[in-house]
């Protein structure tokens, strides 16, 4: 996609579109590091992908991250403010109904990728944490360059992932593998990751996985276009249920039960550059 045969949009402040032949370009920018997911992520993530399912000119989607990185999960720092009521006030029932309208929130984001009528194809560079991997198991489509690294390390900091991956991950690596990584916070890279069905296809740097990607989404594009939606719509079908139910569930679990003094000692660590000590209360 060049400069000269895209179209781009301007508006947004975590992402970069681009439009060109069919294929829309969707490049995650920050503004944290490693394109953390902050406020304005969570925020435009949905609409992002709400007006590329609503453009007849978009056929598919390439989904990337800007720089070294795909994106180093959750942006914990800028995110704290939406834990601080209902851990400063436990007992109460209005700081969790409030804490879980935001993860039914920041949900819908991801859901609209999966969501999506025009097929997903994601282009994974360098680091994919956390809120990375829920991102990516909501597109049809994963390609990794080979200096990818992958990891659910939501454990580490105490938190419940909840934005996907326990829902669409077992239809994908299978219940195993999905429990290691998530029972551990290990990382893996792109050999093991495509070894275990997380990723497509390896290739050898950023450009080439780009490439690879743009390829793909353009012969998706250039297929029928109901045909191409009716596909992803009877393939999403049997499954479309229990993702649902599994959001719904992890939602209200981690509203009653992510409160806890570790989840403060891991934000307290974050923001004090130094290893968490959990103790289980």
């Amino acid at each position: 996609m060049t400069d000269n045969q895209a179209t781009a949009d301007q508006q947004w402040q975590a992402f970069t579109v681009e439009r060109a032949d069919g294929v829309a370009r969707v490049t995650l920018t920050g503004p944290g590091k490693g394109n953390a997911m902050g406020p304005d992520f969570w925020d435009e993530l949905p609409r992002v992908f709400a007006e590329l399912d609503a453009d007849p000119e978009v056929r598919a989607v390439v989904l990337a991250g800007s720089g070294r990185n795909f994106s180093y999960g959750l942006d914990l720092p800028a995110m704290s403010g939406g834990f601080g009521p209902v851990l400063a006030d436990k007992a109460q029932a209005g700081p969790r109904t409030d804490f879980h309208a935001l993860i039914k929130r920041m949900q819908s984001g991801v859901n609209a990728v999966a969501d999506c009528s025009k097929p997903v194809v994601a282009a994974i560079q360098g680091w994919c944490i956390g809120g990375g991997v829920d991102l990516i198991s909501a597109a049809d489509v994963r390609y990794a360059s080979a200096d990818a690294k992958f990891s659910i390390r939501e454990v580490k900091v105490a938190i419940v992932a909840d934005m996907g991956s326990f829902a669409r991950l077992p239809a994908i690596i299978g219940d195993g593998h999905l429990r290691e990584l998530a029972l551990t916070g290990k990382d893996i890279d792109a050999a093991r990751a495509e070894k275990i069905g997380l990723v497509n296809d390896v290739f050898e740097d950023a450009d080439a996985v780009l490439a690879a990607a743009h390829e793909t989404a353009t012969q998706i594009a250039q297929n029928p276009p109901l045909v191409v939606q009716g596909i992803k719509d009877v393939l999403d079908h049997s499954r479309s249920a229990a993702v649902n139910d599994s959001l719904r569930y992890v939602a209200a679990w981690n509203s009653a039960f992510l409160p806890s003094e570790d989840l403060t000692e891991a934000i307290t660590a974050v923001f004090q550059k130094r290893p968490p000590e959990f103790k289980g209360r």
